[in-house]
């Protein structure tokens, strides 16, 4: 089987696992077969895999390092899903190598980085037993909507880790702050009447329109109260709006879509649904909010012991932040801290002609390969741990063997 970063990523992209949110073609959906081609690939190398079922045929994919249980055990994951296929220039399952570069769905976001961690795991494998921190591979269903697998793996097993590497295409620097995001529908109400009379109605869209624009002015001078020294200020970003039926009726109903992205300080305070609410009640806005869904922010300090370990065995990856959000949003708000790193450039993600430079996949095999070889030496003092809620403690163990989850409720958008 495939041990090359080249030949894995060759392999992974030529297995379809598309997010199956707004995708129309159900024979490239799914997360399952790539999670049983993995559990192959990491069984012969003796690790030790289950599959979590979180969605009817998506799984996580949950495989531990081989040697002893009762060591500190951190993790490598990428997820297992990409976005759709439609619209793409080029083939999005081929794998082709031209002008040294991979391309392909997925090259970047994110099996370039998947790829780059499962050959370090190969070419560290006689260590692993004996290194005094078992480093597990941890593969999430779900993460290009919802971010199911990442939550559902976080009830379960977050616990039992000290700290997750979580595969993104970071430029290989470390992404330890991100802006979270709100999803909302706003709408307003009005009165049907003929257009030739639109005194005996009241017009939903303009109504509407008044309401956005307040916001567009007034919401963001709000949460610039809330800037982040790395993240910036919150933003607002109104993406859809639909209304009436008829250019002769005068429309009674009209909604929008917004897209808040978050920042810690916003949270903190209560977060940016109820901040909006009361902002909306405030100034009497005639719009009702509903069909939300909130992904929070995150933020592990600079100086964390595991950051700090890393950077000695990487001074060159910068710590920096993202505006978008990811898998390790959700582990570290359930008491695992987390960030993102991977070989690739964010700016090819989602792209229609996706690919990773050959050269940078290589040398995301390399960072990989020498932060695990790294961890000979002693640990830090990793119990110092963002602080556990719902009552969880830190201590380190074997992960749980249950092998399905009930699924969580469905986001209302993607």
């Amino acid at each position: 089987m495939p041990a090359s970063p080249v030949e894995l990523l060759c392999q992974l992209v030529r297995i379809p696992s598309v997010n199956p949110d707004g995708e129309t073609d159900p024979s490239v959906t799914g997360e399952g077969d790539l999670a049983a081609w993995l559990t192959d690939w990491l069984g012969k190398r003796d690790f030790d895999v289950t599959m979590e079922e979180i969605m009817p045929g998506r799984p996580n994919l949950i495989a531990r390092a081989p040697g002893p249980n009762d060591r500190p055990r951190i993790l490598l994951g990428p997820h297992l899903d990409t976005v759709g296929v439609t619209g793409m220039s080029i083939d999005p399952f081929a794998a082709d190598i031209r002008e040294d570069k991979l391309w392909g769905r997925g090259a970047s976001d994110t099996k370039g980085p998947m790829a780059a961690m499962l050959a370090a795991l190969h070419t560290c494998r006689g260590i692993l037993p004996d290194l005094p921190v078992a480093v597990d591979f941890v593969a999430f269903m779900g993460e290009e909507s919802g971010q199911w697998g990442a939550r559902a793996f976080a009830a379960s097993h977050g616990t039992d880790y000290e700290f997750a590497l979580i595969g993104e295409p970071t430029a290989l620097n470390l992404v330890h702050v991100t802006k979270g995001s709100l999803w909302a529908t706003i709408a307003t109400t009005g009165k049907a009447a003929h257009s030739s009379q639109p005194e005996r109605g009241e017009n939903a869209i303009l109504k509407l329109t008044y309401s956005l624009d307040f916001l567009d002015r007034e919401l963001r001078k709000a949460l610039g109260s809330f800037r982040h020294p790395v993240l910036g200020a919150p933003t607002l970003n109104i993406g859809i709006i639909r209304g009436g039926t008829r250019a002769n009726i005068v429309p009674d109903h009209a909604e929008a879509e917004i897209d808040i992205r978050t920042v810690p300080g916003l949270t903190a305070n209560g977060g940016a649904l109820a901040f909006i609410r009361s902002f909306v009640s405030d100034h009497r806005l005639p719009i009702t909010i509903s069909g939300t869904s909130e992904n929070p922010p995150m933020e592990v300090p600079s100086n964390h012991p595991w950051l700090e370990r890393i950077r000695k065995t990487h001074p060159s990856s910068r710590l920096t932040g993202a505006p978008w959000f990811s898998d390790a949003a959700h582990l570290t708000a359930a008491g695992l801290p987390a960030v993102c790193v991977g070989p690739g450039s964010i700016n090819q993600a989602h792209s229609a002609d996706e690919f990773i430079a050959l050269k940078d996949l290589e040398a995301g095999t390399a960072w990989f390969t020498s932060f695990i070889r790294s961890l000979a030496s002693p640990l830090p003092d990793t119990q110092s741990r963002i602080p556990i809620r719902s009552g969880h403690t830190s201590r380190p163990g074997l992960p749980s063997r249950r092998s399905t989850r009930e699924p969580p409720p469905p986001p209302p958008g993607a």
